[in-house]
């Protein structure tokens, strides 16, 4: 009698379990990616490990946030094969706008949504060559017959001798808002939000997952960014710079290491850099220290700067770029050092990077020998003082630097001060 109980009892509770578990079953997973910023290496990554992690959660459909301006031709055509091979229904959701690189992105999907207000287009390749057009028009064209899209408009985007009656004109690159790609059934719908592309598709009991990116992905998007590379060579430029100009190693080299580190490693990132790219730019900066210590400039110095041309050439996507980046690079220094050489001074951290420490005999400082002796005494540079470096006076060599300011080599110069074993000189004009 018991057992017949208990047997009643299960059979009750399997009743009761058997409709959740048929609701959960058909409900739909979407995953929701999101496609923002720069087409990069970054970026191609960060969607390959999230359409990998949809694929493991058994994702019903994998929904594509599409805001972008474009960016690296490579990277949307990875990009693109890794969204055509998927199995699982994809969704592009135009929120703003997807051009360049946006656009081959957005017609690799099986449907394509655009917000009231979004843009398509604009896809024309830099630099705009013949050889680089017809690359990438094909690319287009394959993808847009392959998902039953119009391979002529699409190329048209991209390809300014094209022309489509009533939609544009030879000489000028298509662009699509919302309402004309409509019209003229380029996309498959209009949605406000997602719920409405739901709707519109018949999904109604679903769950929506966003793929999180990850620090390392987030860190990995930064240095690969084409407008942040300019800004880490900036930051190694500076801190080299700022390491010269001062005596032993601090916080310049510090600086210097860390901005050409996150600017090769980006470029590694994107498979432009080798271990080759890094050594010709490690050999520039050897023989721009060689040609820093020595009297003049010379060979030395030459050699160092085209190496680390010629690196930074390896290390880009094209001579465009590389343009671009030595361009930024170079300006970005050349402001920022003539701004820290005129603040430094004013405050504690010009202490710190010149050595501004007084040592003085009545605080207990015993020098290893008076250096009182060479006070108001005159020499002549025979290293540029940066600020510091070299000097002769009556024949002895000494270690000396100056009050922050530049001082090339063959100038006459007074000790105006001595702090210890530190030597302070003074440029001595002329006439």
């Amino acid at each position: 009698m018991k057992n017949s109980r208990k047997i009643i009892l299960v059979l009750f509770m399997m009743i009761l379990i058997l409709p959740y578990k048929g609701f959960a079953d058909s409900q739909n997973t979407i995953y929701k990616i999101d496609v923002k910023g720069e087409v990069n290496k970054g970026m191609y990554h960060y969607i390959k490990e999230s359409v990998n992690e949809a694929n493991k959660k058994n994702a019903d459909y994998i929904l594509f946030d599409i805001d972008t301006y474009g960016g690296r031709v490579d990277s949307a055509v990875d990009i693109s094969d890794i969204i055509i091979e998927q199995d699982t229904p994809t969704i592009a959701y135009i929120n703003k706008k997807a051009e360049s690189a946006g656009v081959l992105i957005s017609i690799s999907c099986d449907y394509i949504y655009m917000n009231d207000y979004a843009t398509i287009g604009s896809a024309e390749t830099i630099p705009n060559t013949e050889k680089n057009i017809s690359y990438w028009t094909s690319q287009l064209r394959a993808v847009a017959e392959q998902n039953g899209r119009n391979p002529e408009i699409v190329a048209a985007m991209a390809d300014k001798d094209i022309k489509i009656k009533d939609l544009v004109d030879k000489g000028k690159l298509l662009n699509l808002t919302t309402k004309k790609a409509a019209e003229i059934k380029f996309i498959d719908g209009i949605a406000s939000t997602t719920k409405e592309i739901y709707t519109d598709l018949n999904i109604d009991n679903y769950i929506q997952k966003d793929a999180n990116i990850k620090m390392v992905g987030l860190f990995r998007n930064i240095i690969t960014s084409t407008y942040i590379a300019p800004l880490l060579l900036s930051l190694g430029f500076i801190g080299m710079i700022l390491e010269i100009l001062t005596p032993g190693f601090g916080f310049g080299g510090i600086i210097s290491i860390i901005g050409f580190s996150l600017f090769f490693m980006g470029s590694v990132y994107t498979g432009n850099s080798t271990s080759t790219t890094v050594f010709v730019f490690g050999i520039g900066i050897v023989l721009l220290v060689i040609e820093a210590m020595a009297p003049g400039f010379g060979i030395f110095g030459i050699i160092g700067i085209g190496s680390i041309i010629f690196s930074i050439i390896m290390a880009s996507n094209n001579m465009i770029q590389a343009f671009f980046v030595i361009m930024i690079s170079f300006i970005v220094s050349v402001f920022a050092l003539i701004y820290i050489l005129k603040k430094l001074p004013k405050r504690k951290m010009y202490k710190t990077l010149f050595l501004n420490t007084t040592l003085d005999d009545e605080k207990g400082y015993i020098p290893s020998k008076d250096n009182r002796i060479y006070l108001n005494k005159e020499g002549i540079t025979i290293s540029d003082l940066r600020p510091s470096g070299k000097i002769e006076i009556d024949g002895e060599i000494l270690d000396v630097i100056t009050e922050g300011i530049f001082i090339a080599v063959g100038q006459k110069v007074r000790v105006a001060k001595v702090e210890s074993n530190k030597i302070i000189v003074r440029h001595i004009k002329e006439g």
